[in-house]
């Protein structure tokens, strides 16, 4: 990944291949790594691949929250120069691509959201009084997946040291809140974008029942099930993440 990274001023971000523009938002305790799979793969399908390092513990305390994320990844979009993007976002990065959906329909040609929060919150913020504990912390990122083993001890420890990080803690806690504010149940109905929606049969964080709630509301939606997959499915399965993304986008022209 590294030779693909970019530091421009207040951006940072992955960038690989040409052609349509497929904006990738990372969730909450998510890197741009979870996304290596669909990096790797659709350069080669005709598409770039952008991958913004979203300011989640950078920003002041005041935009720390989904509006203020969604916003500066409208900034992201018109400092790039793009006209129109796909936007993927999992977990929290789900929430956010929702939100600047709704705020800049103008910008966006067609989203894929993947174990989203927006319509319904137990991700984030019920678990931080054991922070201390590690064994407990390596219980929750394994709860993330259906297979454990994918959560790395590298994986392990990045958790561990972000909720040991007291003014990351604080920051954490304030998009749990703010996630619950922006809840998009009203919004949804009136959102007419194209909608991939990709997600975990297993997915202990946002259960299946919220993809069916997702698929109900936005107009233009269409679920995809993966078998034996947890909240990340970019990570778990990412060949057949990649297939049903790129079936999608040959289905609706984008």
């Amino acid at each position: 990944m590294d030779k693909h990274y970019k530091k421009e001023g207040k951006y940072s971000y992955y960038e690989a291949g040409e052609g349509t523009p497929i904006v990738i938002l990372h969730g909450l305790m998510g890197g741009l790594s979870n996304f290596d799979a669909v990096a790797e793969y659709f350069p080669t399908k005709g598409y770039k691949v952008v991958i913004p390092d979203l300011p989640i513990y950078t920003q002041s305390i005041l935009k720390t929250n989904v509006k203020s994320f969604a916003k500066y990844v409208k900034d992201f979009i018109t400092y790039k120069g793009f006209d129109k993007v796909i936007l993927l976002g999992n977990s929290l990065g789900g929430h956010i691509a929702l939100y600047h959906t709704k705020l800049y329909p103008e910008k966006v040609a067609g989203l894929v959201i993947t174990g989203s929060s927006g319509l319904y919150e137990n991700a984030m913020g019920d678990s931080y009084p054991k922070r201390g504990d590690y064994e407990y912390i390596k219980k929750k990122a394994e709860d993330v997946f259906y297979d454990p083993k994918v959560a790395t001890p590298e994986l392990i420890d990045e958790v561990y040291a972000t909720v040991n990080d007291r003014i990351k803690l604080i920051k954490t806690l304030t998009i749990a809140k703010s996630a619950i504010r922006h809840n998009m149940a009203k919004d949804l109905p009136k959102m007419t974008v194209e909608t991939c929606i990709i997600w975990g049969k297993n997915d202990a964080v946002t259960p299946p029942n919220v993809a069916d709630e997702f698929n109900k509301l936005l107009p233009n939606s269409t679920l995809y099930w993966i078998d034996k997959c947890g909240h990340a499915a970019m990570m778990e399965h990412p060949e057949e993440f990649n297939k049903i993304l790129e079936q999608w986008l040959v289905n609706k022209k984008l």
